[in-house]
């Protein structure tokens, strides 16, 4: 059976390799996917990430980030627009997570991009996950 929320697939791969400690996790590659881990990149939630080919469709290497206590940076992620509810927000409805340590990560007319960056462009867009 094919999967059909590839997007649902990165963030619980994420959570499970967090939750097992581990240092990386293998994903498969997507332009999407690519944008949405440039973004946790950017807000300090990942350490890096690398694309890797494997002669087929090449994956993504994601580097988990660990506090000095070997907590985990993300303690939350969570999948907001699903294949059967699609959530979109105008540019003056951008949700704040957790008082704004969080970043809600957007699909917008002018690509991918993080609440803070969709705020200062004035876009709205669908929600797609949550990350805290």
């Amino acid at each position: 059976m094919a999967m059909t929320d590839t997007t649902a697939d990165l963030l619980t791969r994420i959570r499970n390799a967090q939750s097992a400690r581990k240092n990386w996790v293998d994903i498969p590659s997507s332009n999407f996917k690519i944008r949405i881990l440039f973004i946790l990149k950017e807000e300090h939630f990942i350490r890096d990430y690398v694309k890797v080919d494997d002669g087929k469709h090449g994956f993504l290497r994601v580097f988990l980030c660990y506090d000095d206590n070997n907590y985990p940076v993300i303690h939350g992620i969570k999948k907001i627009s699903k294949s059967g509810c699609r959530k979109y927000v105008s540019s003056d409805n951008i949700p704040r997570v957790q008082n704004g340590t969080g970043v809600a990560i957007l699909s917008t007319s002018r690509g991918v991009m993080s609440s803070k960056k969709a705020r200062l462009n004035k876009v709205g867009g669908e929600v797609v996950c949550y990350v805290w």
